[in-house]
């Protein structure tokens, strides 16, 4: 009899999701910290925006705890293949988001740039992220065989960062969501720089926002605004490396699309950094739902 029930035990817990049977890591101690600007503190969502100054850059760093990151992160898009909104209109798609910011780069008729490994020409991108893979609110938009996937997805555990990853592997575990950019994005892994140094931004100065995954239930988001042309990839990833030692860390877009925003208590959407640049996708972290 007593085995019976340990049977029937260990049938249940292998019936629980993987991420349900993870108790979630409390929020990160941090040993650096910037002029604090704005904070959230519920049960479920943590976030505190700081600000700071870098190598002569005006910088933003926002720090996140989330109880179930693969619930509670998201994505709001524009409509595929036919436009780039501003961040604040896409916004609205995503009313639950507390916290928004930029995300995928993209092409458009300003923005003509496709990788060289790419299928297709200009026009078949247009108003789309960059990224050989795409998927939103679990529905795939795009998956170019053959093509290796450099970006992000969202898993039942939270983000995963991918660097050359096959895309029929990656989606073999049905994220519900990617991110992309350049393949060079990927700019930490294991704690280690992956930087690129042949790429033209790794010392080109510009503004940028960067995510970075401290464990499984904290992150940290940097911006980086104008102040003195921005910084480098190289100087993000020193200080990054230096003061943080994340798991991994990946650049999102940047430059005129940079966006921070909050909701305040009234529901009201705030914006601490925005470029005026339209977007193709934003990313949101909201509270626990039911």
């Amino acid at each position: 009899m007593r085995s019976c029930w340990l049977l029937i035990l260990c049938l249940l817990l292998l019936t629980i999701p993987v991420h349900a049977q993870q108790a979630a890591l409390p929020p990160y101690d941090y040993s650096f910290s910037g002029q604090p600007v704005i904070s959230h503190d519920s049960p479920s969502l943590r976030w505190q925006i700081e600000q700071l100054a870098y190598q002569g850059a005006d910088c933003y760093l926002t720090k996140v705890w989330m109880q179930d990151p693969g619930r509670q992160i998201g994505k709001a898009t524009a409509d595929w293949e036919e436009n780039v909104l501003d961040t604040a209109v896409i916004a609205q798609r995503a009313p639950e988001a507390s916290l928004l910011i930029n995300a995928s780069g993209y092409v458009t008729r300003i923005y003509r740039w496709i990788p060289d490994n790419y299928p297709g020409t200009n026009e078949d991108y247009y108003n789309t992220p960059l990224g050989s893979l795409t998927v939103t609110n679990g529905q795939l938009f795009r998956c170019l065989r053959g093509v290796p996937y450099y970006g992000l997805t969202l898993n039942t555990d939270g983000l995963r960062l991918h660097v050359g990853d096959d895309p029929e592997t990656v989606l073999a575990d049905q994220p519900s969501q990617t991110w992309s950019f350049y393949v060079e994005c990927p700019i930490i892994q294991n704690h280690q720089s992956i930087l690129d140094p042949e790429w033209r931004f790794t010392n080109t100065p510009a503004m940028r926002t960067i995510i970075a995954r401290m464990d499984q239930n904290n992150y940290l988001i940097l911006t980086v605004t104008r102040g003195n042309r921005g910084l480098t990839m190289q100087q993000c990833v020193d200080f990054l490396l230096e003061q943080f030692n994340p798991e991994w860390a990946y650049n999102l877009d940047g430059g005129p699309s940079s966006a921070l925003m909050y909701r305040d208590e009234a529901g009201i959407l705030q914006a601490v950094w925005e470029n005026g640049q339209e977007n193709a996708d934003i990313m949101t972290f909201s509270e626990l739902g039911e």
